[in-house]
């Protein structure tokens, strides 16, 4: 007696794969990408902060620049809490201490440029990783699922599958 097997989906991700539901909890903690609210307003102020920090390595600053470079680092840090959700808001006040005096020394400034752009690069390398792993997850179930399909429901067949996976390769 020969029983046939019925098909088995695997759900790669967040959630119960059992009832095929992701976790959509809001005490869960929530992907990095999630955590960015406006993508676009962060990228543009990082890549200010970014030019602005090549400028200071570059030019000796006097009294007026430095009074000034502060109160930009200062709105720079208010409107990136604007783009991001709350626990990045709250890592970045943690990470961004208050200058000393109202007028720091250049030193201090490149130093809170310098952590600022850094704390960006770090945050801005864990959403490319972070969207990398998704799709590496999303691949992964496509494949499950197609291998799942009995054979003559797998459009164009199993050659057309073949030449798939040689002209993708191994790779995404």
């Amino acid at each position: 007696m020969s029983e046939q097997q019925e098909p088995q989906m695997f759900i790669v991700g967040p959630g119960d794969p059992s009832s095929g539901k992701a976790d959509k909890d809001e005490d869960g903690p929530r992907s990095l990408t999630d955590m960015v609210e406006q993508p676009a307003k962060v990228m543009r102020i990082g890549g200010m902060i970014r030019q602005l920090l090549e400028e200071v390595k570059a030019a000796p600053l006097d009294e007026a620049s430095r009074t000034r470079l502060r109160e930009i680092h200062t709105s720079s840090i208010k409107e990136l809490e604007d783009g991001l959700a709350p626990e990045l808001v709250e890592e970045l006040e943690r990470l961004s201490l208050p200058f000393a005096s109202e007028v720091p020394s250049e030193s201090e400034l490149r130093i809170a440029q310098a952590q600022l752009v850094g704390w960006l690069e770090g945050l801005f390398h864990g959403i490319q990783t972070t969207l990398v792993a998704q799709q590496m997850a999303a691949r992964a179930q496509l494949e499950q699922m197609r291998r799942a399909l009995p054979a003559g429901l797998i459009p164009g067949g199993a050659q057309q599958q073949e030449e798939e996976h040689r002209a993708n390769g191994p790779y995404l």
